[in-house]
């Protein structure tokens, strides 16, 4: 069985169904019901949102990497869990989905998911709520939610027509089209697709190489980026004149300067 962590990861702390590891200034947030094929249940749920807060809180941590061990990432919710009523299936999204998916695009770090074998339903909501995807090349994205009578959920309904443009997007979810990775590349889903056996290695070394760039300098790129979706033109240039004065008061662009001017690697300290 395939275990998605990193060689010299420590764990730091332990969940019913999540593996959670700090090192390097990398957390790596693992989806650990493979016997399930990471379907998520309650425990699943409230456990994934606890560790990605925990991730976003530890000052320790640049990097987050979303995972799972497996053959895949995730087959979506947990219907052998029991099927909810209209009342239940509204407080597993607002009371336990939601946590998880707003630590992650909320959270002042790059969080980069890892994909293998499939991201289906709202196991697809979370593999693209990422700032960054790494796909194995034979993985696929899957939204089965209309052959059960169902929208797709997870905030997939506010993500897909931004990335690819609603005609697609709604295609996609009403024909349950079965999306490759090659597809996925093509159509901007995600941002690289690695040999199936170099998944986990190619993820955390990506990781690694942003772990040590400038943390605020990439905090306040992703609230801005993030933002200014829902702003207009003119308040995106206020908000970035106001970040900018974070990153030009701080220490780490003085190192960047200097570090440019001496012709050597920066050493960033997040202050």
């Amino acid at each position: 069985m395939h275990r998605a962590r990193s060689p010299e990861a420590v764990p730091v702390s332990s969940y019913q169904t999540v593996d959670y590891a700090v090192a390097d200034g990398i957390a790596t947030v693992t989806l650990n019901r493979p016997e399930a094929m990471n379907a998520f249940n309650e425990a699943l749920r409230n456990d994934l949102a606890a560790a990605l807060q925990a991730a976003a809180d530890d000052t320790d941590v640049r990097v987050v990497v979303l995972a799972a061990n497996g053959r895949v990432f995730s087959a979506g919710a947990d219907l052998k869990a029991g099927f909810p009523d209209g009342a239940a299936v509204r407080h597993q999204l607002r009371e336990e989905y939601k946590p998880g998916l707003l630590a992650i695009v909320e959270m002042d770090k790059p969080v980069i998911s890892a994909v293998q074998g499939s991201a289906s339903g709202i196991g697809l909501s979370f593999a693209l709520a990422a700032d960054l995807v790494v796909m194995a090349q034979s993985a696929f994205l899957l939204l089965p939610f209309s052959n059960i009578g169902l929208i797709p959920d997870g905030g997939a309904n506010w993500m897909l027509p931004r990335d690819i443009g609603y005609r697609r997007a709604f295609q996609i979810a009403v024909e349950n089209e079965r999306l490759p990775a090659a597809r996925c590349l093509e159509l901007g889903l995600v941002n690289r697709v690695v040999a199936d056996e170099r998944l986990l290695e190619e993820t955390h070394a990506w990781a690694k190489s942003l772990a040590a760039r400038a943390p605020i300098a990439l905090a306040l790129t992703k609230r801005a980026m993030r933002r200014a979706a829902q702003m207009s033109f003119a308040q995106a240039i206020d908000h970035e004149a106001e970040l900018q004065a974070q990153c030009i008061d701080s220490e780490d662009c003085r190192e960047g300067v200097m570090a440019f001017l001496e012709k050597r690697k920066a050493k960033f300290t997040g202050r």
